[in-house]
């Protein structure tokens, strides 16, 4: 499969480059806000793995388009979810590969995105939410599926969040983009005790119309939860049920769904 991966503004191609199942770009110069990659494949679907930046880990997405559309995130906010340097300098190395046989198959959290954005853009999976607190990205729902679980604080990265910005009716929606299988489930509360509270239910509401409520506790460490086999395409964290301390602030660091794909 041909792909073509160029870095594009407003319209205009900056560098670009096109090879067969895997290609990089290497650009030699400083970013400008409204710099975007772009990605084009000859057909979608396609598994894809993707590492548009040194400091980001990569990350094996389901494209449903043809492009793909990935918008340079600039810090223009007093705290920042990605690593000091990222995006920054004037040497920069991104790369784009059909996924293997083997990483497609796998046993593995299907949640994870490291290269999610906060607007849809076809490429999964994707989270998003009616709450996101002051609409600070640190507080962004794609922060819970960033591959990252470091939880003794808030704000900055390496903690970054989702934060529910004290909204009762709080949901978190999570799309795969395609059907896959699903049998257990890892929760990472956000654990900047006392600063923070915690839920102690949540009801996991999964496309196939059925539901499943989880219990945690307050603990630091990852949570994790045997779930009915089922095959789905997205599921939603709602009907957050808030411990009754002081504090008025639970969040998620991050959300494991683990299983399998089941479209190849």
């Amino acid at each position: 499969m041909t792909i073509k991966l160029s870095l594009q503004h407003e319209n205009k191609i900056l560098a670009e480059a096109s090879a067969t199942n895997n290609t990089y770009l290497a650009w030699r110069s400083q970013y400008t806000l409204g710099d975007y990659y772009q990605v084009e494949v000859e057909k979608a679907p396609v598994y894809l793995v993707v590492q548009l930046d040194a400091a980001i880990r990569p990350a094996l997405i389901y494209l449903t388009e043809r492009n793909w559309t990935y918008r340079l995130p600039f810090n223009l906010q007093r705290e920042w979810p990605y690593p000091d340097g990222a995006f920054l300098g004037k040497n920069h190395y991104a790369t784009v590969r059909v996924a293997t046989a083997a990483e497609i198959a796998s046993q593995t959290n299907l949640s994870v995105n490291s290269y999610d954005q906060h607007e849809a853009s076809a490429a999964y999976p994707h989270a998003s939410s009616n709450a996101e607190t002051r609409g600070e990205t640190v507080f962004y729902a794609k922060n819970a599926i960033d591959g990252l679980v470091a939880n003794e604080s808030h704000g900055n990265y390496p903690f970054q969040s989702w934060g529910i910005n004290e909204q009762h009716d709080a949901y978190l929606q999570l799309d795969f983009g395609r059907t896959v299988e699903v049998n257990q489930l890892g929760i990472v509360l956000r654990a900047d005790y006392p600063h923070d509270s915690y839920w102690k239910k949540i009801t996991v509401d999964f496309s196939d119309g059925s539901h499943e409520t989880i219990t945690l506790q307050k603990l630091a460490t990852e949570q994790f939860f045997e779930i009915k086999p089922r095959q789905i395409k997205g599921l939603r964290l709602d009907h957050l049920q808030k411990d009754e301390d002081s504090s008025t602030f639970p969040a998620l660091t991050e959300i494991e769904v683990f299983g399998q794909n089941i479209e190849q």
